[in-house]
Order: C-alpha cells, then sequence, then structure tokens
C-alpha cells in the first residue's frame, strides 16, 4: 500500500481507496480528493508537512496526517 505522503515531487498518482473515519473522511472528500482522482504533488514543505497537490485544476494543501489517509497507484 502506497500512501499519498510517500509520493515524490512532481509525480502524478490516482486515489485508490481513502482510510479514516467519519468527518475526516468526508473532509477529504468533500476538497474533491475522491476514488480515481488525479493528484499532482506540486510541493512539500522542508519539514514534510504540509504538502501542496492539484486536484481537479486547483491547488491545495494538505497536512501529513491526511496525507498518509489517501491510498494511491
Amino acid at each position: 500500500m502506497k500512501t499519498l505522503r510517500e509520493v515524490k515531487i512532481g509525480e502524478t498518482v490516482k486515489v485508490v481507496k481513502l482510510h479514516g473515519e467519519g468527518p475526516v473522511k468526508r473532509r477529504i472528500m468533500d476538497m474533491g480528493i475522491t476514488k480515481g482522482t488525479e493528484v499532482f504533488v506540486r510541493k512539500v514543505a522542508p519539514l514534510g508537512d504540509p504538502m501542496e497537490v492539484t486536484v481537479r485544476g486547483y491547488e491545495l494543501s494538505l497536512r501529513k496526517a491526511d496525507t498518509e489517509m489517501i491510498e494511491v497507484e
């Protein structure tokens, strides 16, 4: 299982599954990250938190804890 946190800068990946429970999972889905969505990793902060990605044509910053819940291929 590969998570979004492990993806390198400049790579595009596809979301396979969202882990997490209730409101946390709902918040991630509300940001446009759903199964089958392509995610492009733009930048990662020096200490790895947050990560800036492009999803559905807009930039989004995600916390490290959130990126660990997103399984990708």
